[in-house]
């Protein structure tokens, strides 16, 4: 359901079993039938004693058996991903963030060089992260990654657009042309993998078609072409994020890469407000840099599910010319908000980015 809707009337059987001042059925059951429902998240951190909603569920009406370790996930996501395989080649698209990483190195340890990855240079990403990525998978895995470099496609692409959405459209249907025509390269390829989660599913489907089919428009779940003609493979569809990185713990990988704060699809192009150009690109991924340094620096890093700077349309004159404002450090989460630095952090960080503009 999405948050504007509201039960009027109950299913027969059922009654009221807690409310809020906005939602008259926030929680309803029908104990006869043990039907149990709710009209909020209990998995998000801002609700009280979610966490033993979801244990009584389990545990106390499901009587579910504690027996379901990450160990015992990666034996049966093996076994799972071979018997769907067999001895056929796999494609995945790679972009350095965790869920693609973990599922790269889930599939290595299932198929080994029968798996390449495809990582695409969109000219939209953080400052070295290309180099990161070829560092991590093809040194130090030993994988078989390829790099075609599109930045200028996507920059091209770009060019005069200013409304958040179209660019995420333009964006992806770029990287879909990118993506086929490298993926045109690898012969004998029939799957193709993907590191979709689970809310990925849920935010990108709908069992019923009504207004919540669709809350975002650039998911992994949706940038498959039909014509590639490749099976989906995606191991990670029935995971959340936290699952994910103890995943990746399980398989050896290090914090710098199971930590990842979450970096969204389109890249830099969705954190530029206006037009998107190769100046503002380099403004904003230098900026960011300095951000994510000192976040690092203070230990927050951890703490936050997302932190990242914001470049905005907005100028101020001195005897340098016209300067971008220094961006800003928000947290999301599952339900948004915003967390306050420590020590005064927000100044700190924009001496450091003034600093940077001198040089």
């Amino acid at each position: 359901m999405s948050h504007g809707d509201r039960i009027v009337r109950l299913p027969k059987g059922f009654r009221i079993t807690a409310s809020t001042e906005n939602t008259e059925a926030a929680a309803a059951e029908d104990a006869k039938r043990r039907l149990y429902g709710l009209q909020f998240h209990p998995e998000v951190v801002h609700t009280a004693e979610g966490k033993r909603m979801l244990e009584n569920f389990l545990f106390g009406v499901c009587h579910c058996a504690k027996s379901w370790t990450m160990k015992s996930f990666v034996l049966d996501a093996v076994e799972e991903i071979r018997g769907t395989v067999g001895d056929k080649r796999v494609i995945l698209g790679l972009s350095g963030g965790v869920d693609s990483s973990v599922a790269a190195v889930l599939l290595h340890q299932a198929i080994g060089s029968r798996l390449t990855c495809v990582f695409v240079d969109s000219g939209l990403l953080r400052l070295g992260e290309a180099e990161k990525v070829r560092a991590l998978f093809g040194k130090n895995f030993r994988m078989d990654v390829r790099f075609p470099r599109a930045r200028k496609a996507f920059v091209d692409g770009l060019k005069g657009v200013t409304d958040p959405e179209r660019k995420r459209k333009i964006i992806g249907r770029i990287f879909i042309e990118v993506f086929e025509k490298e993926a045109r390269k690898i012969k004998d390829a029939e799957f193709l993998a993907q590191g979709t989660l689970y809310p990925d599913l849920i935010e990108s489907r709908s069992a019923f078609g009504g207004p919540s089919a669709v809350i975002k428009s650039h998911h992994n779940v949706g940038g498959l072409p039909k014509k590639m003609k490749l099976k989906l493979v995606e191991p990670l569809k029935h995971l959340f994020k936290d699952e994910v990185r103890l995943l990746g713990k399980e398989l050896g990988m290090s914090d710098d890469v199971v930590w990842r704060q979450p970096f969204p699809g389109p890249g830099l192009a969705v954190r530029i407000i206006g037009e998107v150009t190769e100046k503002r690109l380099a403004i904003l991924r230098n900026a960011d840099a300095v951000l994510m340094e000192e976040i690092r620096a203070a230990n927050y890093y951890r703490k936050l599910w997302q932190s990242f700077a914001v470049l905005l349309p907005i100028q101020r004159r001195d005897d340098r010319g016209l300067v971008p404002p220094p961006p800003r450090a928000p947290r999301a989460d599952v339900v948004t908000d915003h967390q306050r630095g420590p020590r005064g952090e927000p100044g700190r960080v924009r001496h450091q980015l003034e600093a940077a503009e001198h040089h």
